[in-house]
């Protein structure tokens, strides 16, 4: 993102709030982002005033509201790195939906790309195991309740730990 372009924390919330309500509705009002952010409206207009000199949404009083090409690719930036951290928190740390939730909403305006690839290819990872039986268990951690008499592990990775010993 160049200079121009960084966002603070709410311009950013704004972006991802008028992405999902014209995903819904195919275009929002100012009425719909203040519903979506529980804001006031003029927080809302201020905003979209912000917004639209940074050329990311077409916005004029009382019209429809649209995100440009410009504030779609950031909108869909925010989208996924909040769905890439939700996922990992919910899948991989085993946090409650609403927790995660919230915690990704925290979390997605300060993680890097490489940091948030790196969780893109940890949860593929993860889940791609076809086992898949690591769990999380309160006080102790994570741990794998595959055993023995389920036959062995048919996850192809050399370095998995429940992986028998073929020699």
């Amino acid at each position: 993102m160049s200079e121009t372009m960084q966002l603070s924390a709410s311009l950013e919330d704004y972006l991802e709030a008028i992405h999902h309500i014209v995903a819904e509705k195919h275009a929002a009002r100012a009425k719909d982002i203040v519903m979506r952010l529980g804001v006031h409206n003029s927080s809302v207009t201020q905003a979209l005033r912000a917004l639209s000199e940074k050329g990311l949404v077409n916005y004029a009083p009382y019209d429809l509201i649209t995100l440009t090409d410009a504030g779609e690719q950031l909108a869909d930036d925010v989208v996924k790195r909040h769905e890439t951290l939700k996922t990992f928190l919910m899948k991989v740390l085993a946090i409650e939906a609403r927790d995660a939730e919230q915690n990704a909403c925290r979390m997605e305006h300060a993680i890097s790309p490489v940091v948030l690839e790196r969780l893109v290819e940890f949860v593929e990872y993860f889940e791609s195991c076809p086992v898949n039986r690591v769990q999380w268990r309160e006080g102790s951690g994570f741990y794998c309740d595959w055993v023995e008499q389920d036959g062995p592990p048919e996850c192809g990775r050399d370095d998995c730990p429940i992986r028998p010993d073929e020699s």
